[in-house]
């Protein structure tokens, strides 16, 4: 891809235009059509154009997770791993952390664990991959990952399961919290490359076993709090032999083992958190939870949390806007399928599929019940649209995990992508150690309330059959579309390159506090052109146990119309902003906009 940006730090009030030279006029849609953009046509040189490509190990992304499997089938070596976006240099682009496992009990192998195989290939802990994309004076665009785990003072030697990511000192830099098969840890940013354990005191810790997380300032008083969810009460000491249909040794399924409740931590603005659990959720019936996302559902300016549990209700924490939450999981329609069965509910995320101004849910499931997509109505009111849409009957026969709302071809409509891994050996898959591998899923938005599995057209990237589970979505080379890094559980690392998004006009946003400049994690946006609005929300969480890009980016379709952005803050101040440049990022800081 050919870009015309030197790289600079995001400032307040700076564009940094980055973006290609889209063909079309304006007014039209935007939208790549197989013949324009991969594996299904060709590109004006004849050669196929691939939607996303894998570059992992070209960019220097080289890691691969080990789950410990030895042969005695704990049940938590499923269930890894996460990947995290975030920038924790504030050099303007995104840096990458990877989940990592080890062994499980006293370290010993049987029945064919291949523990020397499995690990061999990677350091021990999650390790820190530092960007150093470059510009070259043509405007050629390379990323280039560094491992700098050691340097930056990241240690994290446990099981590891999520990542979260977020500034939750208000100092403008962030910090991370890694969720573990047992204590978790929070590691505070020092702006300066490094961070800092505070895990102890910092009072998040938790215990037991946790799998995503979620910042959010629920109480809006400026400061990011923390959700934590929980899966199931577990240990090696109280592990349960299972066994599968043919009678043989098996994974525990979660029924087996009690759901261990979740946590709420509130931020106390000095480094500290109180956990408020027992106050802000109460009476709630909690589910082995995989998956968290976080978004104004009722559009009452508070923000509410959604909680993707295993085989039981999922449970919508509605804020009353008192410090408490209700669980209007079961009236919303969104806590069963439409069948009024709960579901084995994995990854989940929050956008506006319609754009029709209200946060929609879509979330993972197993292969017997396909993937779900809840519609709002605008009041929290939900409808299990997964037959309609016809996401549901494309995802059966795969296991989702990870997946997101986002605009891969930038014509304003959000697409999907759901990475995918059994949790039940899969046949035939001959001498394998680990044979849960399953193909991804990619959808397009039709932009008419149904979506088109578009997988096969998108290239070679997700024709790789992986145990895939974490997903984290992000501009990765800044060059104004969205990049996916995914995690595999005994497998690499991988780094899906978006394309083709460029071929479209984009607008990128990063949305400051007014006193501190941290991304405003629940900000909507508007992006409103000839009568016709784009809403989407500044976020971290969502996907399964994984954290994204904070900034908005917005597809434009071919349109070079400059629109009007309005901005609804956490605060519940309300501004506006004309004539900001498009094809490329723009910092938008509470309190410098226009009020309308």
């Amino acid at each position: 891809m050919k870009l015309t940006l030197a790289l600079i730090p995001l400032t307040l009030a700076t564009s940094v235009c980055c973006g290609g030279t889209p063909t079309g006029t304006a007014g039209e849609s935007g939208a790549i059509p197989a013949s324009e953009a991969g594996g299904a046509g060709e590109s004006d040189a004849g050669a196929e154009v691939a939607w996303l490509t894998e570059r992992a190990v070209d960019a220097g992304l080289d890691f691969t997770h080990t789950n410990g499997m030895s042969g005695r089938y704990y049940f938590p070596e499923l269930i890894p791993a996460g990947a995290g976006l975030l920038d924790y240099d504030n050099d303007g682009d995104l840096d990458v952390y990877l989940v990592q496992g080890r062994m499980l009990g006293d370290g010993s192998v049987r029945n064919g664990g291949m523990p020397a195989a499995n690990a061999a290939a990677s350091e021990p802990g999650g390790r820190l991959f530092r960007n150093d994309l470059r510009v070259e004076a043509d405007g050629t665009r390379s990323v280039r990952f560094s491992d700098v785990t050691e340097r930056s003072g990241i240690d994290a030697p446990g099981y590891g399961m999520g990542v979260a990511a977020a500034d939750v000192t208000n100092d403008g830099c962030t910090d991370l919290y890694l969720t573990n098969l047992g204590p978790n840890q929070l590691f505070r940013n020092n702006c300066d490359g490094t961070f800092t354990d505070v895990s102890e005191s910092s009072g998040a810790v938790g215990g037991g076993w946790s799998v995503s997380a979620a910042f959010v300032d629920y109480d809006r008083d400026g400061w990011l709090d923390l959700y934590v969810g929980n899966y199931v009460q577990y240990s090696i000491e109280t592990d349960r032999p299972c066994t599968g249909l043919a009678g043989r040794r098996d994974y525990c399924t979660p029924e087996v083992y009690a759901p261990q409740a979740d946590r709420l931590y509130r931020n106390r603005g000095d480094g500290r958190f109180t956990d408020e659990t027992a106050t802000a959720l109460s009476g709630a019936a909690f589910g082995p939870a995989l998956g968290v996302s976080t978004a104004d559902f009722d559009g009452d300016g508070w923000l509410d949390i959604y909680v993707a549990n295993d085989v039981h209700a999922n449970l919508l924490w509605m804020n009353r806007g008192d410090g408490t939450f209700r669980d209007g999981g079961l009236l919303s329609g969104a806590a069963l399928s439409g069948d009024g069965v709960a579901e084995a509910s994995m990854g989940v995320d929050a956008g506006d599929f319609d754009n029709d101004g209200d946060f929609d849910l879509f979330m993972t499931h197993l292969p017997n019940e396909g993937n779900n997509l809840y519609e709002n109505d605008g009041a929290a009111f939900f409808e299990d649209v997964s037959i309609r849409t016809g996401l549901g009957p494309a995802s059966h026969g795969r296991t989702g995990f990870g997946a997101a709302w986002f605009d891969f071809d930038n014509d304003g409509w959000l697409d999907l992508l759901a990475v995918n891994g059994a949790i039940e050996a899969i046949d035939g898959r001959g001498d394998h150690p680990f044979p849960y591998d399953e193909t991804n899923l990619l959808f397009r938005n039709l932009r008419n309330g149904r979506f088109e599995d578009v997988t096969d057209s998108a290239g070679a990237a997700l024709r790789l059959s992986e145990i895939s589970r974490g997903a984290a979505f992000g501009d990765i080379d800044n060059d104004g579309d969205t990049d996916v890094v995914v995690s595999n559980n005994t497998g690499r690392a991988r780094l899906f390159v978006n394309e083709v998004g460029d071929r479209n006009h984009w607008l990128g946003l990063r949305l400051t506090g007014r006193d501190a400049q941290r991304d405003m994690l629940g900000a909507r946006v508007a992006v409103l052109r000839g009568g016709e609005a784009i809403w989407r929300h500044v976020r971290t969480d969502g996907s399964y146990a994984s954290a994204h890009d904070p900034r908005v980016l917005i597809g434009l379709g071919r349109s070079a119309q400059a629109p009007l952005v309005r901005v609804l803050w956490p605060s519940g101040r309300v501004e506006e902003w004309h004539d900001l440049p498009i094809d490329g990022y723009t910092t938008l800081a509470e309190g410098t906009g226009t009020v309308p």
